[in-house]
This record gives C-alpha cells, sequence and structure tokens, in this order.
C-alpha cells in the first residue's frame, strides 16, 4: 500500500499540459474580468496596450487605485480621485508601462450593477473619468458605460449555470442569470459584429496547464500551478483566432468555486463560432500580507493583485503577475503564421453543370481553398492556381470565393467575391440549402434547412436512400444505432416534381450511455478520468470526482466518445 500511495502522491504533480502556441493574431487580444478581476484586467489593459486592443470591465475601479489609498476607498461607495492616476500613467508611459497613445483606439465596455455595494456606481464613474473625461486616454465613443442592469456584484449571464446565485445577490459563486449577455456583450463591443454564439455543445477542448511555468513561486505570489484555456476545434485546426484573457474575480478561482467561472460565464459559446481562445488564468489565496501596507490582512479570498500583496511594481510591467500575463500572451500567438489573401478571383468558364475558376498565386501558400456559397467545395487541397467545381445544378448562380492555405495548415481571409451561373436549364423546383446538423442523441439526428421558396413538401435521404417526406424545413431522424456516422440530403418536392438533392450532411450519434461505479484510482487507470493536485476529473466534462484515492468510489457514465459525467 505504501508504494501506492507513493506512487499517488509522485502523479499528481504531473497532469496539466504546457500551454501550447496557436496562430493567433497578435493584433487580436482582449481582456475583461469581474471585481479584482477587473481592476488587474484595467492595469493590464493599460501597462501593456500595444498587445491589448480592448477591455471588459465589471465591477471594477480605476488603474493605480489602490496605491494612492487604502484598497477600502477604491470599493464599496467611494469616489476615489484620479488625479494622480493620471499623472502617473503620462509620466510612466514608454517606460513602466507601454506608450499610452496606443489607448486611444482601443473599445472598453463597462459594466456596474445597481445592487453593486461592493463596488458601487460610484467606483466605476471614477474609472470613466481616468479612462474618458478627466484622463481623455480614450475617446467616449470607444466606452460603453452599462449602469442600468438590476444585478448585485456578480457576472451577468442570460442563462442557467449550475449553481448559480440570484442576480440580486452577492453570494458565491458570483454568476448569475440576469437575462443579460455580459461576455457577448464585452466581446461584441471590442470587435464588432459577431457570428450567432453556439447554445449546443461545444466542439472545442478544455485543457488545464501548468501555470507556474510563467512565474517563480506561483503560490507564494498568489497564482495556482495550473490554469485553464478553452481552444475551439478550428483554433485546435489551424484557423487564424484571436484570444480573450478573463480574469475571475476573488472567492471565484478554480480552488474556490471549481470550473464554474470557466464554463459558465458565457465567453466559450461565443468563442467556438468566432474563432476565440478563451485563456482562463487562475489565482490562488495566500497568507501573505500587502509590502504596501494599503491591506489589513493578507490575500485569503483568492484575489488578482491589485493592492500589492506580491511587491509595490503590481501596477506596471514588472509585477510578478503582470510578467506572467504577458509570458502566457507571448506563448499563444507565437504560433501566428499569417498568410495573405488571393487576388483577382475570376469566372473563367462555365458550362450546364461546372464553374471554372482562377486566381492569383499567393507566395508561400501550400495550396488552396475553394469556398462556394459558403461551404468548402473541393475534398482535397488545391495546388493550382485553377479549379473547376462539378456537379452543379444546370441554369443556377452560385457565388465563391478562394482562401489561401499555408504550410501549418492555416487559412488566409477570403478572396472577393465571384458570382457565376450556370447554363442549361434551371432545375423545376429550387433545390433546398443550408442543411445542417442541429442536434444528436445516442439514436437520432436532428436536421434543418432553408425554406424553399417552391417546394411543397421535402424528401429526406440518409446514406442516398429516401427516408422521409416532411412539409417543414426540419426532421429528426430517431431509431438509429449508437456512435454510428450517417450522410444526409435533402430535395424539395412539388406537384410530384423532385429538384436536386442538397448538398450533402455528415453527422454521427452519440455512444450509448455505459456507467462504471469504481473507485477513483481505477477510472484513472481506465483512461475515463485523469488527475491533477491530488484530485481527479472526468474526461470530457471536467467534473471533480474528489481525491484520488482507492476508496473514494464515484459512478461514472460515459454520453459520447471520451465523454464522461457523473452520475
Amino acid at each position: 500500500m505504501s508504494i501506492l500511495w507513493m506512487f499517488l502522491f509522485i502523479s499528481s504533480c504531473y497532469g496539466a499540459e504546457k500551454l501550447a502556441s496557436y496562430n493567433v493574431d497578435p493584433a487580436e487580444t482582449s481582456i475583461s474580468g469581474l471585481s479584482s478581476g477587473a481592476f488587474f484586467a484595467t492595469q493590464l489593459h493599460v501597462a501593456f496596450s500595444s498587445s491589448i486592443k480592448g477591455a471588459g470591465i465589471v465591477a471594477g475601479g480605476p488603474y493605480d487605485c489602490a496605491a494612492q489609498m487604502s484598497y477600502t476607498s477604491c470599493m464599496y461607495s467611494g469616489t476615489p480621485s484620479v488625479a494622480k492616476s493620471i499623472s502617473n500613467t503620462k509620466a510612466w508611459s514608454g517606460n513602466k508601462i507601454d506608450d499610452i497613445k496606443n489607448l486611444a483606439k482601443h473599445k472598453v465596455y463597462m459594466i456596474s450593477g445597481t445592487s453593486d455595494t461592493t463596488v458601487s456606481v460610484s467606483v466605476m464613474n471614477q474609472l470613466y473619468k481616468y479612462y474618458v473625461t478627466e484622463g481623455q486616454f480614450i475617446p467616449s465613443e470607444n466606452v460603453v458605460f452599462k449602469k442600468d442592469l438590476k444585478t448585485a456584484h456578480t457576472f451577468p449571464t442570460d442563462f442557467d449555470g449550475t449553481g448559480n446565485n440570484p442576480c440580486t445577490s452577492a453570494s458565491s459563486p458570483y454568476i448569475s442569470n440576469c437575462g443579460f449577455d455580459g461576455a457577448g456583450a464585452i466581446l461584441e463591443h471590442i470587435y464588432g459584429n459577431l457570428k450567432p454564439r453556439n447554445n449546443g455543445a461545444l466542439t472545442g477542448k478544455f485543457i488545464e496547464f501548468d501555470q507556474q511555468e510563467f512565474i517563480s513561486n506561483a503560490r507564494s505570489n498568489g497564482m495556482s500551478i495550473t490554469a485553464w484555456v478553452y481552444v475551439p476545434k478550428s483554433c485546435a485546426n489551424g484557423e487564424v483566432c484571436r484570444l480573450h484573457i478573463a480574469y475571475h474575480g476573488c472567492l471565484q478561482g478554480y480552488e474556490k468555486i471549481g470550473d464554474k467561472y470557466v464554463k459558465n460565464t458565457g465567453y466559450n459559446r461565443w468563442a467556438d463560432t468566432n474563432n476565440f481562445i478563451i485563456l482562463y488564468p487562475q489565482a490562488v489565496s495566500t497568507s501573505t500580507r500587502s509590502v504596501t501596507v494599503r491591506a489589513p490582512f493578507p490575500n485569503m479570498n483568492g484575489c488578482w493583485d491589485w493592492i500589492g500583496w506580491y511587491g509595490t511594481d503590481f501596477n506596471v510591467k514588472s509585477g510578478k503577475q503582470s510578467t506572467a500575463m504577458k509570458k502566457m500572451i507571448d506563448r499563444i500567438v507565437s504560433g501566428f503564421n499569417p498568410i495573405e489573401v488571393p487576388t483577382q478571383l475570376k469566372v473563367d468558364a462555365v458550362e450546364d453543370n461546372s464553374v471554372t475558376l482562377s486566381w492569383q498565386k499567393v507566395t508561400d501558400a501550400s495550396g488552396y481553398n475553394v469556398y462556394r456559397n459558403g461551404a468548402k467545395a473541393n475534398t482535397q487541397i488545391i495546388t493550382s492556381t485553377t479549379y473547376t467545381d462539378s456537379n452543379l445544378n444546370s441554369g443556377s448562380t452560385y457565388t465563391f470565393t478562394v482562401k489561401a492555405v499555408s504550410t501549418q495548415g492555416s487559412e488566409s481571409a477570403a478572396s472577393n467575391s465571384v458570382t457565376g451561373k450556370t447554363t442549361g436549364q434551371a432545375p423545376a423546383i429550387e433545390t433546398p440549402n443550408g442543411l445542417s446538423v442541429t442536434g444528436t442523441t445516442a439514436n437520432s439526428i436532428s436536421l434543418q434547412w432553408t425554406a424553399s421558396s417552391t417546394a411543397e413538401q421535402y424528401n429526406v435521404y440518409r446514406n442516398g436512400n429516401k427516408i422521409a417526406n416532411v412539409a417543414v424545413s426540419s426532421y429528426t431522424d430517431s431509431g438509429l444505432s449508437a456512435g454510428t456516422e450517417y450522410r444526409y440530403q435533402v430535395s424539395a418536392v412539388k406537384g410530384g416534381q423532385e429538384s436536386d438533392k442538397s448538398t450533402e450532411v455528415t453527422s454521427s450519434t452519440q455512444i450509448q450511455k455505459v456507467c462504471y461505479n469504481d473507485n477513483n484510482y481505477n477510472h484513472v487507470t481506465a483512461g475515463r478520468a485523469r488527475q491533477s493536485g491530488g484530485y481527479v476529473f472526468a474526461n470530457g466534462s471536467n467534473q471533480n470526482m474528489g481525491l484520488y484515492n482507492i476508496f473514494k468510489i464515484t459512478n461514472l457514465c460515459k454520453t459520447q466518445e471520451n465523454y464522461y459525467t457523473i452520475e
């Protein structure tokens, strides 16, 4: 037994991955935070303004505030002066912090709840003065200050999350369904219009990484030895992505509330459809007292350092936690592999069932992908600068773009679009388009498509065989085998005539649920879970199963490939 316990102790020190680099545009990094995370986000926004393009501040105060006065004067219903903060910002510009001229093109979204007594609107009014009216660092048109939400000291969402507190209550986990999408409001203000978020099962992966790599004596300096990052499938596959860093507040780190801030704030839903990597750094509680003597007690709530617990330079680039954050940003964006956009895309020829395209060569491109009506038309990478798209409907109009592919597999932005119309007689009935999968279970797959203006009904085909005739533009195919791939097409029907079949989509049913009632050590050994820091986490769901030993019994159920939940 002693050998087993030694093995469990040693292996608990290993389990987190090394933070990877991705094809992230360095000019597309933003940050946000709640409470201490908001104060900290403001610090980083100002200190590293050449690397960060915007910030979302939820219940936070002015930059450098706690260095000028007791931290309590920067909270509650205070109105802390920003005069010294502004003068310091100007004096430090270009040395202790990045050139403040960078801030002029940044965007900031501020949120203050009407029932927030921890960091009231009076404090956030001072932050607005720092940024806009008195500091004049950012134009007023670039700053949104939302202060009409009837919320307490909490992060606002518009959906229910496990264990959420009421919107009007400042209690753990400080995440609430307030009928307002805070994450979406912040991201859309900073980046402009985004694609609709993914409200279903996420396609990406939550990765626990080694955070202590970026700071010496991590726990002594208020940072956990591990942290989390959400990487959408598109970003893992090498597409050009953006980075957003979300800082939790006091009492919100993983050691306090588990993965709730990582999974329930709504950022990942937007990330999945808009190529965002979301970084979730983790702070921890310490017994170290503030060296600035601004706080009468140590950081026992796992707050980010906006007070000076870990050094007098906490508010500039050289601060311990600030330096660690910049190292993480630099690591993630170091994989950026930009590639030029193809130009002069044109239609060279059309026939009854094909359109031939050509474009200018892109230096260093390994190949190209052609997109027809928004969907990729080629199955293999195109190595020349011409392409004939075949098997099209006669007399039909199509829109095309082309993207260059780098040697590392990432795609450029889309070229100019061109329209090509095939010759011949158009189909008597319009072919349905936009076929997509909207949901899956172990024995069913749900489909929807764009309604055809000429259709009376629709035929649904599975694996080339007709399986249903429906009058609406959606269908759920049930009675399927678990863990099996299926191919679907639909056609429109009117007066006994049938259109051509739509573009094909492929989807797989989920794996039939299988449960295993075993001890946590055996779960890890069998590959159903992993261990980190002496605790065990279910693969896929990342639910905390308790201590890594042979005594803790957990009923773990597999609902899809490498995805387990506690039941």
